[in-house]
């Protein structure tokens, strides 16, 4: 892929957009989360900086299924296990944003013309991220998060 190491291709940038330019709308709109993930480089393997431990980040994932789980029991619906499994009422039920992160959710949506099926998604993995925080409500700042994972496939093509 352009920009890897050994990779020659003169039209760089361009090269990859029209790569990804291949995959679908419809089904990039069922990809949640699309990060850039630059090369690792010589630096970051001979010092490397201070991270969250595996242990730690388990932890986390951990305590926040068990959120979910009782979250959905607590509702009636215990044959839910986690926000990925919910419907569109649902998810807009238990992922209710705050008022910030409630007008940042309408005007990202208007600006960037979500689908309804991004729009949902996007609220998914809010309250999957407010769960990992510990949260009880989905904030401003899970939206910014979610909506940034959501929209960096975007941002390569339009650059490009």
């Amino acid at each position: 892929m352009a920009g890897e190491p050994g990779h020659s291709c003169a039209r760089g940038p361009r090269c990859q957009a029209d790569y990804q330019g291949r995959i679908s709308g419809p089904l990039m709109d069922r990809i949640d989360i699309r990060i850039d993930v630059p090369a690792v480089t010589a630096q970051d393997l001979i010092a490397p900086q201070a991270a969250e431990s595996s242990a730690d980040v388990a932890a986390r994932v951990a305590a926040a299924r068990s959120m979910q789980q009782a979250r959905y029991r607590d509702i009636g619906r215990p044959d839910i296990r986690t926000n990925s499994q919910c419907s569109t009422s649902l998810v807009e039920q238990v992922a209710q944003p705050d008022a910030g992160g409630q007008t940042l959710l309408k005007d990202a949506a208007e600006k960037m013309r979500f689908s309804a099926r991004a729009y949902h998604r996007i609220l998914k993995v809010a309250r999957t991220l407010a769960d990992l925080d510990g949260a009880q409500t989905v904030g401003r700042i899970h939206l910014a998060e979610a909506i940034s994972y959501r929209i960096a496939a975007e941002r390569v093509s339009v650059a490009a």
